[in-house]
């Protein structure tokens, strides 16, 4: 090779000796490790040491292929963005953008008016405000309060992570008041806790239910109480018609009804990335927006261009439906199920078999519903789950589910364009 350029062009080269004195440094630390627990010298030092330098050339964050049929898998991300979504954050990581600059004015301008008219338009709402996720949500809503927040003992859930009502409450800097009991609470409970300054907080059951012998009090019937109530819908319903959320609550509904504030989700059933909606009353919404927490737990560029580009799809209601992965995982028909199953079962080989499986939509979401459908078992001369590594090992990784001491392949939530990719990796 010739050219004067010849040294740039390897001072571009990554600093593999780093890299190597890296992963030497880890692969003798792992032998240390071992040999001081007595499990043995393990893998030679040269080919593990090789072995880490692959890995610390890879990213940790990548893609990975979902077939466990759970639409939105917490530890997978959640929803998976459509594509118009995908599309929006490409062009605004690509250089500059008017996050918070008014175009016609070329003065400073604010973050949330890119989506906030679009919400309203889309629920009714008066306002809107987003922030980061939906946690950040209600503890926005609980801090703006300046008051006491009435509960019912049955809404003192637990969320994700192991974080827990009352501490979000506790952390909103609000004093929480407990009514009713874990399985009733009555319209009664509530007026007996009323006083002028407090609020009522409602909680969406997203992640269990209660049956038999229980009460609730109705939204229409809590905001009729005259206190301002803060509704925790949970997973951001937003579609109408889709027969599989039908129990789910809806946030029109909610501001309908007349609640002062409505909180959820983005990346659950708004089928959006991770963020935290609140709409409701102008002025509850402007008070939120005032507060010190909000400028804490504010949506970054990014998310917030998945999101406008997430709810522009909703003025659709049929585009929506197709083009938002999650609404389209939850009513996708059993024919194409049953095709996709057929191709992987084909091109997977004679060690494969289609069964019949249920899969839940995960995330803290529609906790009793049940989506049956066909999946590909795997039949193997080793235990499902060392099977099941070999897939996440591959590249991208496949993340499939074990059942029953079988590793299954779910097509509920494999992607038409993702087939062969888990067919190569079964193979392997």
């Amino acid at each position: 090779m010739g050219g004067g350029n010849a040294p740039e062009r390897l001072s571009d080269l990554p600093a593999v000796h780093r890299l190597a004195l890296l992963a030497a440094r880890r692969a003798i630390d792992e032998r240390r490790t071992s040999l001081l627990s007595g499990s043995g010298a393990g893998t030679d030092l040269t080919e593990r040491a090789a072995e880490l330098i692959s890995e610390l050339e890879r990213s940790s964050l990548r893609r990975a292929i979902n077939a466990t049929g759970v639409i939105l898998h917490t530890n997978l991300g959640r929803a998976p963005l459509p594509k118009a979504a995908r599309d929006a954050v490409a062009r605004a990581a690509e250089g500059y953008s008017n996050l918070e600059l008014g175009l016609a004015t070329g003065a400073r301008g604010s973050r949330q008016q890119h989506v906030a008219a679009l919400l309203c338009e889309l629920t009714g709402a008066e306002a809107a405000l987003v922030v980061n996720n939906g946690a950040a949500a209600v503890l926005l809503a609980v801090a703006a309060t300046g008051g006491p927040v009435v509960v019912s003992r049955g809404q003192l859930v637990e969320i994700g992570g192991g974080f827990r009502i009352p501490e979000v409450i506790a952390a909103g800097g609000a004093q929480m008041v407990e009514v009713g009991t874990t399985n009733r609470t009555r319209r009664s409970d509530y007026t007996q806790a009323l006083t002028e300054t407090a609020a009522i907080l409602r909680v969406h059951r997203s992640n269990f239910a209660t049956v038999g012998f229980v009460q609730d009090v109705e939204i229409e019937e809590l905001c009729g109480l005259g206190a301002p109530v803060i509704d925790d819908v949970g997973s951001g319903l937003l579609a109408d018609g889709i027969a599989a959320a039908s129990d789910e609550p809806s946030i029109r509904r909610s501001l309908a009804a007349g609640a002062a504030l409505v909180c959820c989700s983005a990346d659950k059933l708004l089928g959006g990335p991770q963020a935290g909606l609140l709409m409701g009353t102008s002025d509850r919404v402007a008070t939120a927006a005032r507060h010190p927490l909000a400028r804490a737990v504010r949506i970054d560029k990014l998310s917030l261009a998945a999101l406008e580009a997430t709810l522009m799809l909703y003025r659709d209601p049929e585009l929506a439906r197709r083009e938002i992965p999650v609404l389209a995982m939850l009513e996708v028909p059993e024919q194409v199920l049953q095709q996709r199953a057929e191709r992987l079962r084909a091109g997977i080989g004679g060690r494969a078999e289609i069964v019949r499986t249920t899969s839940r939509p995960g995330g803290g979401a529609l906790p009793l519903l049940e989506l049956d459908g066909p999946a590909v078992a795997l039949a193997a001369d080793r235990a499902a789950n060392e099977l099941a590594a070999d897939l996440r090992a591959g590249d991208p990784p496949v993340i499939a589910r074990i059942h029953e001491g079988r590793v299954l392949l779910d097509p509920r939530t494999i992607a038409d364009d993702e087939l062969q990719l888990v067919i190569a990796a079964a193979r392997r």
